[in-house]
């Protein structure tokens, strides 16, 4: 008989051994089995919880999704200032948390997901969704909504093309100089903002 208030702890082993085992195998070519073993569960618990593979696989991208969108919650929390806010979700875009080699394996596996799978699909757009909602947010405050929107579309698509560069770089990455790239695009587009007024 299964004990009261095991489901939410043995849920998230098998969210966390899925990320592990993604991340030693460099893709999604996984087992539940694989995962349950590492998760210390068996393959029918695991099952019984999610289903089947893809379903453990969707929840573990929301896993990701809402670790990161609680980091930018908080990094938002810390300023009211609109270009310290902005700041604020480029750090946390580059965080330590994001480049754990299991985490990086297993964000690049979803992007691949997403190509094939239209569920993964819609969880990566609503990634991109908040990401610009929150630069867009703090943005218009700074500056007119058309330009907001533009510059939004720019800091989204360096921290996107940076992360995947970064995470592929051989040794350490640098998620240093990748938050300075995005910060200069940022000073540098609103500079030329006040240069024209």
């Amino acid at each position: 008989m299964p004990r009261v208030g095991m489901e939410p702890i043995r849920r998230k082993a098998l969210i966390e051994a899925a990320i592990e085992t993604i991340g030693a195998r460099g893709n999604l070519d996984v087992t539940m089995s694989q995962i349950a073993r590492s998760a210390g569960v068996s393959p029918a618990l695991a099952h019984h919880y999610f289903g089947g593979k893809n379903q453990l696989f969707l929840a573990t991208m929301r896993h990701l999704l809402s670790d990161f969108a609680e980091g930018v919650r908080e990094a938002l929390r810390t300023s009211d200032a609109p270009r310290a806010r902005i700041s604020g979700i480029i750090r946390q875009s580059f965080g330590p948390d994001q480049f754990v080699p299991a985490t990086v394996a297993a964000w690049l596996a979803f992007y691949v997901l997403a190509q094939s799978d239209p569920q993964a699909r819609r969880l990566l757009g609503i990634y991109g969704r908040r990401l610009n909602s929150n630069l867009v947010d703090a943005l218009v405050r700074i500056a007119p909504r058309a330009a907001a929107l533009r510059i939004a579309e720019g800091i989204a698509a360096l921290i996107d093309g940076l992360y995947i560069r970064r995470a592929l770089k051989h040794g350490p990455p640098d998620p240093a100089s990748a938050i300075a790239l995005v910060e200069n695009y940022v000073d540098t587009e609103l500079a030329a903002l006040e240069g024209r007024q």
